[in-house]
C-alpha cells in the first residue's frame, strides 16, 4: 500500500538534512572572525532552517499546502545556497550544496 509518506520520503530526508546543515553552518558563521560580512548569510541560514522544518511537518502530515510550502522552501534554499557559495570555507560550501539538492527535490516533489 502506497502512502503519502512514500511520495514525500526523499524530500523529507533532504529537508531534514538541509535543516541540520544550515544549523551547523549558522553556528560556524556566528563564530567566524568576519561575522560582520556574513549577516545576510546568517539571516538566510535561519530562514532556510526554519522553512525546511516547516516543509517537513507539512509533508509528514499530508497537508493540502505541502506543495506550496515546498515551492517556497525551494526558493529559500536556492537563496541560501547562493549566499553560502560566497564564502569559501568548510561549512558554507557543503551547506550550499545540500541547499541546492534540497531545492531541486522540493521542486520535483511539488511538480509530481
Amino acid at each position: 500500500m502506497t502512502t503519502h509518506m512514500d511520495k514525500y520520503q526523499t524530500c523529507i530526508e533532504l529537508t531534514t538534512k538541509c535543516l541540520n546543515e544550515c544549523e551547523f553552518c549558522l553556528d560556524a558563521c556566528l563564530n567566524a572572525t568576519d561575522v560582520d560580512q556574513r549577516i545576510t548569510c546568517i539571516e538566510l541560514l535561519r530562514d532556510c532552517a526554519d522553512i525546511c522544518a516547516l516543509t517537513t511537518k507539512f509533508m509528514t502530515r499530508n497537508s493540502n499546502f505541502a506543495t506550496e510550502i515546498a515551492n517556497l522552501c525551494a526558493d529559500i534554499c536556492n537563496a541560501c545556497a547562493t549566499e553560502c557559495e560566497k564564502f569559501d570555507d568548510p561549512h558554507c560550501q557543503p551547506c550550499a550544496k545540500i541547499c541546492r539538492q534540497c531545492a531541486t527535490e522540493c521542486r520535483n516533489m511539488a511538480q509530481s
